[in-house]
């Protein structure tokens, strides 16, 4: 093969039945995944848990994949609702313990990577978001998805999508650790 395949072709594979199309798709997107669902719950396990949870649904779902818009915003409108699932169950059933260790000498390279110091810098700033605002951050500079793709992806108007980055980049801003980066 000369170049690698397209989401589209690999969808249509796995689909089919490939489970190499589809090791190659999670393979593709399980990093940006876990990334995502780790800067909106805060928690190496949780997130972990969540692109599992991820990637489950999208299997499950993979046929039901119209090709209507590119496969990222797809996976990715799955990725929010899931986390945004997790978080409500959360809320719900537990009050948030901030003296919660969110890491253990045991973890792996990968958990010690997420929390250096200027990732926790951005969590907890983000953490002071709402979790409207935080999706539409995440998506947008973390996923590089257009204000079209957010809207289509969290059902808003590309103007409310807009109208909640500029809000929590003003909130952002006040944060003086993370003024250099935005």
């Amino acid at each position: 093969m000369l170049g690698t395949a397209s989401d589209e072709t690999l969808v249509t594979r796995a689909v089919e039945g490939s489970p190499d199309a589809w090791h190659k798709l999670v393979k593709r997107y399980e990093k940006r995944v876990y990334n995502y669902a780790l800067r909106m719950v805060g928690h190496p396990d949780d997130a972990f848990d969540l692109m599992q949870e991820v990637f489950m649904g999208v299997h499950r779902n993979l046929a039901g994949f119209r090709g209507d818009g590119a496969f990222p915003a797809w996976l990715f409108r799955i990725a929010s609702f899931r986390c945004t699932d997790y978080l409500r169950r959360r809320r719900r059933h537990e009050e948030y313990n901030e003296e919660r260790t969110f890491i253990e000498e045991s973890q792996g390279p990968e958990a010690l990577a997420a929390h250096s110091s200027r990732n926790e810098q951005i969590t907890a700033a983000l953490a002071t978001l709402s979790h409207d605002q935080r999706q539409v951050v995440e998506l947008k500079y973390f996923q590089h998805f257009t204000f079209e793709d957010i809207a289509g992806q969290l059902d808003i108007s590309p103007n409310t999508a807009k109208t909640r980055l500029y809000s929590a980049l003003r909130k952002l801003k006040q944060h003086e650790e993370l003024r250099d980066a935005l």
